[in-house]
């Protein structure tokens, strides 16, 4: 795709990996399935990977749109190190054009000086473990944009013994993907709706190159994995595409990848669709609940009991969630077994490492590193 604003000026740049040139003199990007064309200059459809002077660079290395210390289940993640908190940030820019995106003042964002932190690697893995943080999450934005930020940071955050997540719609290509996600430690992966309509009238993109990522995090990847659906009314929504969408998880993924279906609000190029009504979740909960799913959560609603973790072989109640708050944790983290059930002692998939964080629902706003300078310094 060859779409694309110029811009002479490109700010301070990183160098990219993943891209060859063409025969034509342009450069070819092949970090996802857009596979942009870019002459000296022009920038992807992503607007943060660019053509500079004969090669990719990454104009955001190192400048973030803000960092947050978020709880774990906020991802949402409910089966990785639960009750934690977690450094959040993102970057800019994003590598699908959705019409429903809820963060889209940073995800859609065309100017860098709203990259307002400037920070190293190892300044985000310093404040991370100084703020009390398990994990980073790499959100807001995709990382698989500025892929050679996260993996840098993701290996300065292994250094202090501090866990990665990718929070992605999962569209990258084969050969970044592998060494991405040999970095992560836990994915929650998009899945946006389960038709190629969907896929190509709303997000510009294709269905099947993110059932490949889907597929290759869980069998080749140690990754934990958990998928988000955000249900839009009328648009992805019906009873047979849950159906069909929740048999796929099943099928390919196994009944133990965690499925989250999310309500919609109104945002972005989509103001004219309601929100999505509880009822709604309820029963796409429950279709893929009767598929075989064994761990499926209702989202951005206030549903205690589609919020909470069930034990799959004795149905007891695991973990009890309101909103963001964990109430209560039935979970067994006596010597090697860490996440069973206290009821039965069946395991709990997951990641848990003896543990039950209290951090609740706060959300904390935190400078890391220092202020960016102006993109054109």
């Amino acid at each position: 795709m060859d779409t694309h604003e110029t811009e002479s000026d490109l700010g301070a740049t990183f160098p990219g990996r993943y891209w060859h040139t063409l025969e034509d003199g342009r450069v070819q990007c092949d970090v996802c399935p857009r596979y942009c064309k870019l002459r000296d200059g022009q920038r992807g459809l992503c607007f943060v990977r660019a053509n500079h002077r004969g090669g990719i660079v990454l104009t955001t290395y190192g400048r973030s749109s803000g960092f947050c210390i978020d709880p774990v289940e906020k991802k949402p993640l409910n089966h990785f190190l639960p009750g934690t908190p977690i450094l959040s940030f993102g970057t800019a820019g994003c590598n699908l054009t959705c019409k429903f995106c809820q963060n889209w003042s940073i995800s859609k964002a065309r100017e860098l000086d709203r990259l307002a932190d400037h920070a190293s690697p190892d300044d985000i893995a310093a404040a991370a473990e100084r703020t009390g943080c398990r994990s980073v999450a790499f959100t807001y934005n995709d990382p698989v944009i500025f892929l050679e930020y996260a993996i840098d940071v993701a290996k300065a955050c292994h250094r202090r013994g501090l866990k990665t997540v990718a929070v992605t719609a999962g569209y990258i290509c084969p050969e970044p993907r592998a060494e991405f996600y040999q970095h992560m430690d836990a994915a929650n992966v998009d899945l946006k709706g389960f038709s190629e309509r969907f896929y190509h009238e709303l997000c510009s993109g294709h269905l099947a190159d993110v059932l490949d990522t889907l597929k290759y995090i869980k069998h080749e990847t140690k990754a934990w994995l958990e998928i988000t659906t955000l249900l839009i009314p009328g648009e992805n929504d019906l009873p047979e595409e849950i159906d069909a969408l929740s048999r796929w998880v099943k099928e390919n993924l196994g009944p133990d990848v965690p499925l989250h279906f999310s309500a919609f609000h109104p945002d972005w190029k989509m103001m004219d669709k309601p929100p999505t009504p509880p009822a709604t979740l309820t029963r796409a909960r429950m279709i893929a609940m009767n598929n075989g799913l064994r761990y499926v959560y209702t989202g951005n609603v206030h549903d205690p009991k589609g919020g909470s973790t069930y034990c799959a072989k004795c149905g007891g109640l695991l973990i009890e969630r309101d909103w963001y708050n964990l109430t209560a944790c039935n979970l067994s983290f006596a010597g090697n077994h860490k996440g069973d059930c206290k009821f039965c002692g069946e395991p709990l998939p997951g990641v848990f490492d003896g543990a039950f964080g209290n951090w609740g629902r706060k959300r904390v706003p935190v400078r890391v590193g220092r202020a960016a300078p102006h993109p054109t310094a």
